[in-house]
């Protein structure tokens, strides 16, 4: 089973016999078999007719929208968890004080810890300045505090330091003098550097709800982030672990080996609150009055499909998990950890231990 992207602005979605087709006019663009795929990710303005609605409906197949700026626009979930004692677990772990603390502090060490182990890495390579260095011991005094932290503000706090200690530096293992990271910014982002992070991170998201949804259990109910109205607060909680290992250490590589290049990013000026590009051929009296305008830097659909070729690459490279004591891809990786967490919650297992890189 195969997760799925269509990446373009044109054509039509439809059903042909027992396949679905992607057609401009009597163009066929792209052939999906239902059989074989897990979930279909739309990036981009395509129609779906009802026939391949139902199509989609009759195989059960998760379909996430998102916007080419990776922004989320909707999507079509078929899996809903039938295990309420399951569920009711979880509501009543958030009332315990000490499960939701120490669960928060697992997932920020992981996180801590990942970034450490990439800063030394890019700095193994690299001259040592005095930023660097502060930026290295800044973070390791954030991990020493981290475990004396005694609340979910604190250990947020530790998240926001190390943070920002860690993308204080992150341009200095990227080579190219054309790849520009200012800083981490998003909604759009406002460099190539960070339309890459924003992409990839959105791509893992999307990953971790799906195997918490396919575990029966609510990612509405997290710990470290908090809970609000329709944030999936325990997918970002789950999500942190995989940023370095994943998403960051995958764009410092594209970059660096020329995978990606100049041309496959534009600017971009944005209407509102972003989600959409302002169309060309709108003109100012035309354009819709909905907020000041934003400018940002996104991928183009070339620039999106080395971007996806790449991760899907990274996804199916196996390494050695130690849990399983054997070899498994980074694809499964994200079902290993998510029956990791619902044993930690049901007390099978007493404390959760995020995916770190060596």
């Amino acid at each position: 089973m195969s997760i799925i992207y269509v990446v373009s602005d044109y054509g039509r979605l439809i059903k042909k016999g027992d396949v679905l087709q992607l057609r401009k006019g009597d163009d066929l663009l792209k052939t999906i078999f239902p059989f074989k795929t897990e979930q279909l990710v739309i990036i981009g303005r395509i129609e779906i007719t009802s026939a391949a609605i139902n199509l989609l409906m009759r195989h059960q197949i998760d379909t996430v929208f998102l916007h080419r700026n990776g922004r989320f626009n909707g999507k079509f979930a078929f899996a809903s968890g039938k295990n309420v004692f399951l569920r009711q677990k979880q509501f009543k772990s958030i009332e315990d004080d000490a499960f939701t603390l120490e669960f928060a502090r697992c997932v920020v060490r992981g996180k801590l810890r990942n970034q450490l182990t990439f800063m030394q890495r890019t700095l193994r390579t690299k001259s040592v300045n005095e930023v660097a260095q502060k930026a290295v011991d800044g973070l390791k005094q954030a991990l020493f505090s981290l475990e004396k932290a005694e609340s979910v503000d604190s250990v947020r706090g530790y998240e926001g330091l190390g943070a920002r200690l860690y993308f204080s530096v992150f341009q200095q293992a990227i080579n190219p003098q054309w790849a520009v990271f200012k800083g981490r910014s998003m909604n759009p982002p406002q460099d190539n550097v960070n339309a890459v992070l924003s992409f990839l991170y959105t791509l893992i998201f999307y990953r971790v709800d799906a195997a918490l949804e396919g575990a029966g259990l609510d990612p509405y109910v997290g710990y470290l982030h908090k809970l609000n109205y329709g944030k999936q607060a325990l997918a970002f909680d789950l999500v942190e672990e995989f940023r370095v290992p994943l998403a960051d250490t995958l764009t410092v590589s594209m970059f660096n080996l020329g995978v990606l290049a100049e041309g496959n990013f534009e600017d971009v000026s944005f209407a509102g609150d972003g989600d959409y590009p302002r169309q060309p051929e709108k003109s100012e009296a035309e354009s819709d009055d909905d907020g000041p305008e934003k400018r940002g830097v996104l991928l183009t659909k070339e620039g999106l499909r080395k971007v996806i070729t790449q991760f899907e690459k990274k996804l199916d490279t196996p390494f050695f998990y130690p849990p399983v004591d054997g070899r498994i891809t980074h694809k499964k990786i994200f079902f290993e950890q998510v029956k990791h967490f619902r044993r930690v919650l049901t007390g099978e297992e007493s404390r959760y231990n995020p995916f770190q890189i060596k």
